[in-house]
């Protein structure tokens, strides 16, 4: 099952920041989030939110030379992957399926960025794209696809 594309628009980055803090107050262990957008579109800056919600302090990057950075301090654990500098067939090569499974890790929030890169998803995630918008700001449309449908009405009322 899945739902249609919700749309909101963030007229800047602490927008942005701030939607991901709701999402790592709310979503609860065993979330996956694919994220797609071009570069500067803001993926990170919404990971980042989600540290902030889930209350990690350490500071939150891009994981873009080292494929995978784990966080474990806060409410739950957060596993933020940057397929960026991946082809599509070297995805399956940091087995991406053990942080949305729960494997080998505590489960947590797996957000993955550059999604579109992944061979396989999981059966249930969050489908977040990021997309500038003219004249400023970004656009950012959200799908829940499987079985979770996660109760997200709090980004419906965002602004």
């Amino acid at each position: 099952m899945s739902s249609r594309y919700q749309t909101i628009l963030l007229a800047n980055s602490q927008e942005t920041q701030r939607v991901g803090k709701i999402l790592g107050q709310i979503l609860p262990a065993n979330t996956t989030i694919l994220l797609e957008g071009d570069l500067g579109a803001g993926k990170t800056t919404l990971i980042q939110g989600i540290g902030q919600g889930l209350g990690i302090s350490e500071m939150i990057v891009s994981p873009t030379f080292t494929l995978i950075n784990e966080y474990k301090e806060g409410r739950l654990p957060l596993y933020h992957l940057d397929l960026y500098r991946l082809q599509s067939e070297e995805v399956e090569s940091i087995h991406p399926e053990i942080y949305w499974e729960g494997i080998e890790v505590t489960p947590g929030i797996t957000a993955i960025e550059w999604a579109q890169r992944l061979t396989y998803k999981p059966s249930n995630y969050l489908n977040i794209k990021l997309n500038h918008h003219l004249p400023k700001g970004r656009q950012l449309q959200w799908q829940t696809i499987g079985e979770n449908q996660f109760e997200l009405s709090l980004l419906k009322n965002f602004s």
